[in-house]
């Protein structure tokens, strides 16, 4: 008799603490009934948004010490003491593109010869991802984006998202706000504009063309959502090309800037490449037309296209001021001189319940059939970073990073 494969949800031991969960009660029920090969086994939190009694009500089994288990899952980077050598983890690593400061991480993951596949990276045969919480930090990112504009007003008051039981309660609260005559522009056509769509479609606010945007006026609150062909071009005037553009960021320059004299409200759910043209530089903001009041960004970008987006702001403490003078982070709402900036770069943990059962919902409809039985399609294998004490091929890259040597 073949043994059983023993999956251990780990609890979550970043700072400040994340609430979400990789899987559900509920999906740990369905992932049993789906693989009866596996046992699933619960680390006891006191933080999670589902609660130790909503998985032992439904009679699944909370161990404190996850030794035994084959494969640990989490959301956010594992603490390096806490890691267990000769173990397959799955969780955010944050290592991939040379992050300074998981190098730790990823050296200790080395030494314990773990198993890394990190969410990132798990993508179906045309290299898309197939899990992600970037929808929720849109729908999240586009909320924040709408209560600092209250509050920067006095218009109306919304409730932090984090406050709220779930989406609905968020969204409900949307229905009693009346914007005024305002132009909001999203960056954008992936899943996190997506969401922020979502969001700002709960106004039924009228939805224009770029060019509308740019050079008619309106007597309502307007939406518009423009993708890369709207603020990027080539330099050499060659059409333009996605997947071009992707692969040549470096080719192109920004047209971004005649959008920052008509919108009240930006919200940035877009990809950038450090190689991409800048969307407003710290000069744009000094501009006598310059007219953007309240940036959301979603995509937080520190030190990147935005030049307003000096830091990551919090959960706790999601907004600031950016004084176009200085260049300076200031407290909110302090200056009508200065930009109200949402930079919290974890915006899914806003909304942890929502965001955690879709995020488990994917993993085990497109993840865990590889996962627990044959990985033909690759899944597992293009996510796996790390294997049996070296950088497996894929990531071999990062050799000088883990090395300490950039």
């Amino acid at each position: 008799m073949t043994s059983k494969i023993k999956l251990g949800v780990v609890r979550e031991t970043k700072n400040p603490p994340d609430k979400r969960v990789p899987i559900t009660p509920s999906q740990v029920v369905k992932l049993t009934e789906r693989f009866p090969n596996v046992d699933v086994f619960i680390q006891p939190s006191d933080i999670r948004c589902y609660t130790d009694e909503e998985y032992t009500y439904l009679d699944l089994e909370m161990k404190e010490n996850l030794i035994e288990c084959d494969i640990l899952i989490g959301v956010k980077e594992v603490a390096p003491k806490a890691l267990i050598a000769n173990k397959t983890y799955m969780f955010f690593s944050h290592v991939a593109k040379k992050q300074p400061y998981n190098r730790g991480l990823l050296q200790e993951v080395i030494k314990k010869k773990i198993r890394l596949l990190d969410y990132e990276y798990l993508t179906d045969i045309n290299e898309q991802r197939i899990v992600a919480f970037g929808h929720w930090a849109g729908i999240v990112g586009a909320y924040n984006g709408l209560r600092a504009r209250g509050t920067r007003t006095d218009g109306f008051e919304l409730k932090p998202a984090h406050k709220c039981n779930d989406m609905d309660e968020m969204f409900a609260g949307l229905k009693k706000i009346k914007l005024k005559k305002k132009k909001i522009l999203v960056t954008g056509g992936g899943r996190v504009a997506m969401g922020a769509m979502e969001t700002l479609r709960q106004l039924n606010i009228r939805e224009v063309s770029a060019d509308e945007f740019l050079n008619q006026e309106f007597d309502e609150p307007v939406l518009c959502r423009i993708d890369p062909d709207s603020y990027v071009q080539h330099k050499d005037g060659m059409q333009f090309n996605l997947q071009y553009f992707f692969k040549h960021p470096e080719e192109y320059e920004s047209i971004f800037k005649p959008f920052t004299k008509v919108s009240d409200i930006f919200i940035a759910c877009h990809f950038w490449d450090p190689k991409s043209p800048y969307f407003i530089t710290k000069e744009d903001y000094l501009d006598p037309d310059f007219k953007i009041t309240v940036i959301a960004d979603v995509s937080c970008d520190v030190d990147g296209p935005i030049a307003s987006t000096v830091k990551a702001s919090t959960i706790a403490e999601p907004f600031f001021g950016y004084n176009p003078e200085t260049g300076l982070a200031e407290s909110p709402f302090t200056s009508s001189k200065n930009i109200t900036v949402m930079s919290v770069d974890n915006l899914p943990g806003e909304l942890p319940r929502n965001a955690s059962s879709d995020f488990g919902k994917n993993l085990l409809d497109n993840v865990y059939p590889s996962l627990f039985g044959n990985d033909d399609s690759g899944i597992i294998e293009r996510a796996t970073i790390t294997k049996d004490g070296k950088l497996t091929e894929r990531y071999a890259y990062l050799q000088d990073y883990l090395d300490g040597k950039e």
